[in-house]
């Protein structure tokens, strides 16, 4: 596999970036096969699966991610342009078209050998990490076993790939999303804009896979840094989750969104500025989970509802993305980030983020992931 790098720096420099997403379907017939990739050797009962399949036939079967991802690039695209980054940009996703396998051959086909993965999250577990990497590892690996073609150099000759840090504490990823929440507070009726709770959502995940990373403590940390930069006291603050999958019976983190909404309003809070630090876009489980579900959970509490926006197309998150691409075309630039922790590494440890084990399993090895 060669995706993460290891401690000797190659020699060759990075000729592109890929940027590597999760996919979804762009109409109906779609809905099933996507999520049937998605959930492939997941024990997700089929009845989860056909539910979350309404999700998106309540949107006429789209998902938005893959519309913000080209928005994304041609963002990213501009940024590079602008700033004298002479670097082309490929695109791949886990689990729709366009799929990583083919974004890795049309590389290896313009002769890319060395690249930068830019991951579209900013936090670190093994959904969030280390299963993109191993995704675009294999990618690499099938990529070099079609062999020889007239187009390619030589069999065997799949990008290596670097990988962008997470960014979690990066002062641009703080400011575009503080941004967002003084537009969402802004739009809080005045009596209750000063007394709001700020309620911070992420996908939740096995408890499993948690224990493994340093998802819930860089969670809790882009939050509180949020809060800090738009002036509300943490006090106010709350971190919870959402969109959780998987069996009853398996533990994940929790407390899930709409249980809390409930929990506040006996608690007598009368407004709820969500905000859905979790996520870069504003794909399905923010605009079904959060905008729908969890929307109507407060008014039928009484409650006041504001969800901030993600960070998107922030000028502060395109621009914060280029630095992180230039931070490693020039290991004399600035490592940016701010709080209690410094930037997160750019090289996965052998161990980090290991594949959850299934309850009452022993843990999994890990592979080593990288030869860049």
């Amino acid at each position: 596999m060669r995706v993460s790098e290891p401690a000797r720096v190659a020699e060759t420099p990075y000729q592109a970036v890929l940027l590597v997403s999760f996919g979804g379907p762009e109409g109906p017939d779609d809905v099933m096969p996507f999520l049937e990739n998605v959930l492939r050797g997941k024990r997700v009962p089929r009845e989860r699966m056909l539910e979350v399949a309404e999700h998106y036939n309540h949107n006429g079967g789209v998902s938005p991610i893959n519309e913000q991802c080209r928005l994304l690039l041609d963002a990213l695209r501009t940024e590079f342009a602008e700033n004298g980054l002479d670097l082309p940009i490929y695109w791949g996703n886990r689990n729709w078209h366009p799929m990583l396998g083919d974004a890795v051959e049309e590389m290896r086909k313009d002769g890319i050998t060395r690249a930068l993965a830019l991951m579209t999250s900013a936090f670190s577990s093994y959904s969030g990490c280390r299963q993109y990497r191993e995704d675009v590892a294999n990618a690499c690996d099938q990529s070099d076993d079609r062999g020889p073609d007239p187009d390619a150099l030589t069999a065997g000759d799949a990008p290596s790939f670097g990988k962008i840090r997470t960014w979690f504490n990066h002062p641009l990823w703080i400011e575009a999303n503080a941004d967002r929440v003084r537009d969402a507070l802004d739009a809080v009726p005045d009596e209750h804009r000063d007394d709001c709770r700020l309620v911070f959502t992420a996908h939740s995940i096995p408890s499993s896979m948690a224990r493994g990373s340093d998802y819930e403590v860089q969670l809790a940390e882009s939050s509180r840094l949020v809060c800090e930069a738009v002036g509300v006291s943490a006090e106010r603050m709350d971190l919870v989750y959402q969109s959780r999958s998987g069996r009853p019976q398996d533990p994940w983190l929790d407390p899930d969104i709409c249980d809390h909404l409930e929990a506040l309003a006996g608690q007598g809070a009368k407004a709820v500025v969500n905000v859905p630090i979790g996520f870069i876009s504003d794909h399905m489980e923010v605009i079904y989970d959060l905008d729908d579900e969890a929307a109507t959970k407060a008014g039928e509490l009484g409650m006041v509802w504001q969800r901030a926006a993600t960070a998107g197309t922030h000028p502060s998150f395109v621009r914060m993305l280029r630095e992180l691409v230039e931070e490693r075309l020039d290991r004399s630039k600035e490592r940016r980030a701010i709080g209690q922790y410094g930037p997160n590494h750019d090289v996965c440890p052998l161990n980090c983020c290991p594949r959850p084990a299934r309850p009452g399993a022993p843990a999994a090895a890990v592979p080593t992931v990288g030869r860049g």
